[in-house]
């Protein structure tokens, strides 16, 4: 018997349940106890079944499919190891449930528009995951009008009526210029994202905090996150009069992209110039040398975002959630300045 022949008689009867208790385990429904719920979902598991989403769709006018449009150009996306992270967490909560995840990439503000409006009005996804939310954020609102459900990475200018997934990052950059100053660094410059978006203006104004209570100026190129204008920063950066001890980029792919700009110049890392990133992705790991960054859990953003969201759904229950606080990681890629 193949995967495709397994039905929910299989699962009942490996589990030695009815198949209405299979049902309600497989669809998120209350009334399982957990350790029933549990070995419900294990029998399905090794029996290979995975529920039909658009069969059940029918009887329960559900999509059993949650929505994500993306509005960035696509290279930043590709290069970007934090949403393929995120998306990995998303799908580890949906894949259990035997629900899907619809991925969308729009390059403006009003392909995104026509996105949502498609998705909800043929009632394709049963909610949204906003990420990289805006100062003037639309997005909202739009959810709102289209009479779907929702959930944010980040707490929204105004408030929300959907729940937030929030990580504090303020101690976090804190400790990180603290450690810069520490090592004895005083020019010390913040290659910025795109200030459009809330998570990049509050890095850089902390940042900017950060700077000042300890009595030095904050210098500050903004970027769009991409690691091509990471990399054209640096060089701005290095051919200024005062070139920095010390970088501190907005994202780890763009700190990469840093790192590249100095070997090709010949710096030798981390002594004539200390780099660092601010969203903990695994490269920073595997490059030399190994990059300072903050603890970030793309992951744990994806899967605290599709918890909640289906909580929304199939409860009614709109919790926010607040992650444990964005962490100083220190690796090698900081040191004291050298002194020639």
């Amino acid at each position: 018997m193949t995967p495709a022949d397994i039905t929910i008689n299989d699962v009942a009867r490996a589990a030695g349940v009815s198949k209405g208790l299979v049902s309600l385990a497989l669809n998120g429904k209350p009334g399982v106890a957990l350790d029933t719920r549990e070995r419900i979902l294990a029998a399905a598991r090794e029996l290979g079944f995975t529920p039909n989403p658009s069969a059940r769709g029918l009887t329960t006018r559900r999509a059993y499919a949650l929505g994500l449009i993306l509005r960035r150009a696509a290279r930043t996306i590709e290069v970007d190891p934090f949403f393929a992270a995120f998306i990995a967490g998303v799908e580890t909560v949906l894949s259990e449930r035997g629900q899907v995840l619809v991925l969308t990439v729009v390059p403006d503000h009003e392909a995104e528009a026509r996105a949502y409006e498609r998705l909800a009005a043929d009632k394709r996804v049963d909610g949204f995951l906003l990420t990289d939310l805006l100062a003037d954020d639309h997005r909202i609102a739009l959810v709102q009008r289209f009479g779907s459900q929702a959930v944010s990475l980040g707490e929204p200018v105004g408030g929300s009526p959907f729940p937030v997934i929030t990580r504090d990052y303020d101690a976090g950059i804190d400790e990180l210029v603290a450690h810069l100053l520490g090592l004895g660094h005083r020019r010390i410059a913040h290659v910025s994202g795109d200030e459009r978006m809330l998570h990049g203006l509050r890095r850089r104004e902390r940042f900017e905090q950060a700077m000042r209570a300890a009595g030095l100026n904050p210098v500050i190129v903004p970027t769009d996150f991409s690691p091509e204008q990471g990399a054209e920063a640096t060089k701005t950066l290095l051919d200024s009069a005062e070139p920095p001890t010390a970088i501190v980029y907005g994202n780890d792919p763009m700190a990469i992209a840093g790192m590249g700009v100095a070997h090709e110049r010949g710096l030798r890392l981390p002594h004539d110039l200390s780099i660092t990133g601010l969203d903990g992705s695994q490269i920073g790991t595997y490059i030399y040398p190994t990059l300072t960054t903050l603890d970030n859990d793309p992951a744990g953003w994806g899967i605290a975002a599709a918890t909640a969201l289906l909580r929304l759904v199939e409860h009614g229950e709109p919790a926010d959630v607040a992650l444990p606080p964005a962490r100083l990681v220190v690796r090698a890629s900081t040191a004291p300045p050298s002194r020639h």
